[in-house]
């Protein structure tokens, strides 16, 4: 073992993340990621078995690693074009009025090879240094709308104040990438 390895473990990097440096794409609803102000980055749970002893019981390691949802805040632009954009996905992979709704949400959708009902829609987050280069991905697969929150107006404002949506998304696994430059 060198004597250099322990010098390895030091803390180099003083600079620190800054909540505004992020960028989201989804594929499926771009107007959606590009009016985004707020995301988080979902946190996970290990499940524990518990092994029984004579005396207790001893936490081991589980097996099945649970995602929490991800939740995007964006600005609605005045025509409602974003929140309808998620409001016509949810329709369409959920209750539509008529078959039409399904057929029109699947023609609008990305091209599925399989022929499969197009439900899903991957997504990237892009996390930004201090002066907005990108530093790494996270790629969410699998993505789905699960909530949309209200939109509510208030006549009693004086001030301007531009209305936020809250989506919330499931998806099948996400992976931080470093981001390739130059």
């Amino acid at each position: 073992m060198s004597k250099q390895e322990p010098l390895s473990r030091q803390i180099s990097e003083v600079n620190f993340l800054q909540a505004n440096g992020f960028r989201f794409n989804v594929q499926r609803a771009p107007k959606v990621g590009f009016f985004g102000n707020a995301i988080n980055v979902p946190g996970m749970t290990l499940g524990v078995a518990e092994q029984m002893t004579y005396l207790k019981g001893v936490s081991r390691p589980g097996e099945v690693l649970e995602f929490n949802d991800l939740t995007l805040r964006f600005l609605i632009d005045e025509n409602l074009s974003n929140y309808l954009e998620i409001q016509k996905w949810m329709r369409g992979i959920g209750f539509p009025e008529s078959l039409q709704q399904i057929y029109d949400f699947q023609d609008e959708g990305l091209n599925n090879d399989m022929g499969d009902l197009d439900l899903y829609s991957d997504g990237t987050l892009t996390i930004l240094n201090g002066i907005n280069k990108p530093l790494f991905s996270i790629d969410f697969e699998s993505m789905f709308p699960i909530a949309l929150s209200d939109i509510d107006f208030d006549a009693t404002v004086t001030d301007a104040e531009y209305l936020t949506a809250d989506v919330t998304f499931r998806y099948l696994i996400y992976n931080f990438k470093p981001f390739e430059c130059c």
